[in-house]
């Protein structure tokens, strides 16, 4: 049996491996809401512009807010045969109210139906990720305003660099967070533009007004090129390239979290609420939840890669390869979602183990610096000659196996006899941090001033 929702044009059915690959409904039903929202803006506009009439407006719109009813209350029986979340509604809709449900579709395709669908769908799941990463910046914020003072290892190449606070660590992730909202409200604001209207391909001949059907769904104006309308899939690869790029920095941190719960760094302890154990060492504590945050991130990237490899190949306008740009985009999203939830968790649940991190923190050397640039200011040393004399006093301290603090004066003082014990005042961690004061560094001072300036911020955008 054919169709009945194609019209006249087939007299057969399609093969059973036909309906198995054209159908989407088994996961574009994710935009009931969309639909009937767009639906209804359609309707309201078709009433006024006197392209249908009023009464059967009213009907549509109360036969539509029936089968959001039913949706919600999980009673709508969802049809492959209707293939997808439109026809599938359609076909309901009809049932409800009669003939009028047919004047539903008029001045409209489903091709600038799903664009639009899928853009309100994109723009509300923008809406929730910037919540979501909000509340991951505040819990950050809030980490590093507690531990401002607290002094750790600063890492490059993994190897001990120089002493900075756990403070600082959590607000690098802060303004790394703020970057990736940045990217989604760009993406966002660029989006926001209404393909209603712009049917199959080339517009319609019924004097509709777009202006009105984007005011009603919150867009900022109606797209301007109906070819481009339909075809358009940029806004939903872009959003997927800006959740890619967060999920990178998700994956940083919990790579983080992995190796400083480790027994071998020891550098955070996570409650039970956040690791699992193992189920033949009685001993083990493992940090599943940013493993799986850590993995997630290629379902991301690769949801993006594929949609690109989609759609580079397709002529205007629109195309049915496109339908393959919904699956993998909620399946990201939702990735995403769950990523920045057990992120934030662990931010909230993790605790730094402050003698280990202070002890790790003057392992390496990592004071070096603080003594190269003690040999510039005090005895006007340029730094290229420092940088080489506090290479010969570090080789000292590494053949004695000892820390810098520990090189004594007349070891120093047979490198360059200018050293004076003043030296040591530079050595040790708490100094070498409080001593970082230029904008953007690790004194606690600053790491106070920056978190707190960005709980101020982040408190202001939620009660707004």
């Amino acid at each position: 049996m054919s169709n009945s929702m194609w019209g006249g044009r087939f007299s057969e059915g399609p093969a059973a491996i036909m309906e198995e690959i054209n159908a989407s409904i088994g996961f574009d039903q994710k935009l009931y809401r969309q639909d009937i929202a767009g639906s209804k803006a359609h309707a309201a506009m078709l009433a006024r512009q006197g392209i249908i009439a009023a009464d059967d407006a009213e009907k549509i719109a109360a036969g539509l807010d029936a089968i959001l009813r039913e949706i919600e209350a999980g009673t709508f029986k969802f049809s492959r045969a209707l293939e997808d979340i439109h026809l599938n509604i359609e076909s309901r809709l009809k049932e409800l109210i009669g003939d009028a449900a047919g004047r539903l579709h008029t001045a409209r395709s489903r091709n600038d139906q799903v664009a639009t669908d899928f853009k309100l769908w994109v723009r509300d799941t923008i809406d929730a990720v910037d919540a979501a990463l909000r509340n991951l910046q505040s819990a950050l914020a809030d980490k590093a305003f507690e531990h401002a003072g607290q002094v750790m290892p600063g890492f490059t190449h993994l190897q001990s660099a120089q002493p900075v606070t756990f403070g600082h660590h959590m607000l690098a992730y802060v303004e790394m967070i703020g970057r990736d909202r940045g990217r989604f409200q760009d993406a966002r604001k660029r989006l926001n533009e209404n393909p209603l209207g712009a049917a199959a391909l080339a517009g319609t001949s019924f004097p509709i007004d777009r202006f009105q059907t984007a005011q009603a769904l919150g867009f900022d104006r109606p797209t301007a090129n109906s070819l481009d309308s339909v075809s358009d899939r940029d806004f939903v690869i872009e959003a997927l390239a800006a959740a890619s790029l967060c999920a990178i920095h998700l994956s940083r941190f919990a790579e983080e979290i992995v190796i400083w719960s480790s027994a071998q760094f020891r550098f955070i302890k996570l409650s039970d609420k956040f690791t699992t154990g193992s189920s033949i060492m009685p001993q083990k504590r493992n940090p599943d939840a940013a493993e799986l945050v850590r993995a997630k991130t290629g379902r991301i990237i690769g949801a993006q890669t594929a949609l690109q490899i989609v759609m580079k190949g397709l002529p205007l306008a629109y195309q049915k390869d496109m339908q393959e740009d919904k699956e993998q985009a909620f399946d990201a999203f939702e990735s995403l979602e769950l990523a920045i939830a057990a992120t934030t968790g662990m931010v909230l649940d993790m605790e730094p183990e402050s003698a280990t991190l202070k002890k790790a923190a003057g392992s390496g050397f990592a004071t070096a610096t603080d003594l190269a640039d003690w040999l510039v200011r005090e005895l006007n040393m340029p730094f290229r000659d420092a940088h080489h004399v506090t290479g010969r006093i570090v080789a000292i301290a590494s053949e004695r196996g000892v820390d810098l603090t520990k090189v004594t004066l007349d070891e120093m003082q047979a490198v360059h006899p200018a050293i004076t014990d003043a030296v040591y005042s530079v050595l040790t961690v708490d100094k070498s941090v409080r001593s970082r004061t230029s904008y953007g560094g690790t004194s606690p001072k600053n790491v106070r001033a920056q978190a707190k300036r960005w709980q101020r911020a982040l408190a202001r955008e939620a009660k707004a």
